[in-house]
């Protein structure tokens, strides 16, 4: 019985120690890319709203979205999502939203612009 404490304790501290360590390389990407710098305020809650509510993109804040790059757009919405603030969202929506986004700002960027 002493063995099988021993086991449920070593496999509740792996899980603690891989959130904490899958938590910390997020941080370390989103500093090494400097992707909290890339983007205005303004553009940061465009897209968030896109995302993490009901709400369009501009092309304006598309093109934005496209220089942050896919790494630091993955991270930041994988970061906000850890956050206690967002717990009862379900991730899988989330990250279904976020990659739409990014798909749709691809596409919205890279359409031909209306003729005058």
């Amino acid at each position: 019985m002493a063995s099988l404490n021993v086991y449920s304790v070593l496999v509740v501290l792996f899980l603690t120690c891989g959130v904490v360590m899958a938590t910390k390389e997020n941080d370390q990407i989103i500093k090494e890319n400097n992707c909290e710098t890339k983007m205005g305020l303004p553009y940061v809650l465009e897209a968030f709203m896109s995302i993490f509510n009901t709400g369009s993109i501009s092309k304006n804040c598309c093109g934005k979205l496209v220089v942050l790059g896919k790494v630091c757009h993955s991270e930041l919405v994988k970061r906000t999502l850890e956050n206690p603030l967002f717990k009862d969202l379900n991730p899988a929506t989330i990250i279904a939203k976020s990659i739409q986004t990014w798909n749709n700002s691809l596409a919205l960027i890279d359409s031909p612009s209306p003729s005058a």
